[in-house]
């Protein structure tokens, strides 16, 4: 990790990130980035974002960038593009930094399907690509790769299809497994999340107000329908995204149709035992929102989740015993439609990229209160979307 990093800094010295001013200056603004040529072990973020305008978005960016974060005062830095390709919403890194997996978010009028690209991640952070192949059915949104960095899963968000790939050794990938939902015109999925002991996956279903569990071999099976085919939510709650609590006896989902989190008791064979939602916005908030994503804090302490339209970051206290949510507050992205957002691995900072506004705002963690004080004011980001860093 620190030759990685060494790496990096050198690089960014060499650079002096010329190859981004474009994307700087059609968003100049915000003073929480900082100059980071001569900073050394530097971390690595790869920025997911959109290109193109479409419905729902107004793309910006030109394919995969970089920010670069210091890990003493958690500021950032817009790197550079480091791979062109068309409205890439999703990026995830294997867990070991070799590979990074990229969805190509297109519609039926773009082309015959969207597609998942494959990236060598090098030395220098540059991506080298490897493979690219269908995702199956339209608008693939999200990727989560198993705990063994054997097998990657896309959600296709139109056509209610999932795939699972296998990965092979160069990184590019074999297709191993379709799901198709039962509703394909009413499914959206979503969202794919893996146990941590890589027995079980749940996949959230926007559309059919389901989460779908199925039970998980990693040594090549495919998957099986758990004895607990899938739990239903309330009619317009919309599972997007699914977390578990640090000791996995909780689960929970973001539901992004009506801005609220639902709680989950997790049995021993993997079902899931719904106990209650709480919102996810103030009361008295009456304008739109959907919500977006959700994380839990590596000390398994405080679950985040963010709101576009509300346009924050939702902090709420976990009850170990029960997994209950007690709302702590709510912290401004200053910025619109925060879509994804990411906590540093250390737990001190978190990450919020504000798709509609082009910028990411940090911020520094409370640990004692779980509260986000803001680090200055957002970052010019071209319509980033989703925030990987690389370990």
């Amino acid at each position: 990790m620190i030759n990685r990093k060494l790496a990096v800094a050198i690089v960014i010295a060499g650079l002096s990130f010329t190859s981004c001013k474009n994307e700087k200056d059609e968003n100049a603004e915000g003073d929480a980035s900082e100059n980071t040529e001569n900073i050394p072990n530097m971390n690595t973020a790869f920025i997911g974002t959109y290109t193109k305008k479409e419905g729902h978005v107004d793309g910006k960016a030109n394919g995969i960038l970089t920010i670069q974060q210091n890990p003493e005062t958690g500021k950032i830095r817009l790197g550079r593009t480091v791979a062109e390709v068309i409205n890439p919403s999703f990026v995830k890194l294997t867990s070991d930094g070799k590979y990074l997996y990229a969805v190509s978010e297109l519609g039926d009028k773009d082309a015959a399907s969207g597609f998942i690209h494959s990236f060598q991640v090098k030395e220098n952070d540059s991506l080298v690509e490897v493979d690219k192949v269908s995702t199956e059915a339209f608008a693939p949104c999200h990727i989560e790769i198993d705990k063994t960095n054997k097998f990657a899963f896309v959600s296709n968000y139109m056509g209610g299809v999932v795939v699972m790939y296998r990965i092979q050794q160069d990184g590019s990938l074999e297709k191993h497994q379709q799901l198709d939902m039962p509703n394909p015109k009413e499914s959206h999925t979503h969202s794919v999340s893996i146990s941590a002991d890589n027995k079980h996956v749940y996949i959230c279903d926007l559309g059919a107000d389901k989460i779908w569990i199925y039970d998980f071999d990693a040594k090549g099976k495919t998957l099986e329908k758990n004895q607990q085919e899938s739990v239903s939510l309330p009619e317009g709650s919309g599972p997007r995204h699914f977390t578990f609590s640090k000791d996995q006896k909780f689960a929970y989902s973001m539901n992004e149709l009506n801005s609220t989190i639902s709680i989950f008791k997790v049995e021993e064979n993997g079902g899931l035992n719904l106990q209650n939602s709480v919102s996810s916005i103030p009361e008295d908030f009456t304008e739109n929102n959907s919500g977006a994503d959700i994380h839990i804090s590596p000390s398994g302490d405080y679950l985040y989740a963010s709101n576009r339209g509300h346009n924050t970051i939702a902090i709420f206290k976990i009850d170990k015993k029960s997994g209950g949510l007690e709302n702590k507050g709510y912290a401004s992205t200053n910025g619109k439609t925060p879509r994804n957002f990411a906590i540093s691995e250390d737990g001190r900072y978190i990450y919020a990229a504000n798709q509609d506004s082009g910028n990411i705002q940090a911020y520094k963690v409370n640990s004692a209160t779980g509260e986000l004080d803001a680090i200055g004011k957002p970052t010019a980001v071209p319509t980033p979307v989703c925030i990987e860093f690389l370990k």
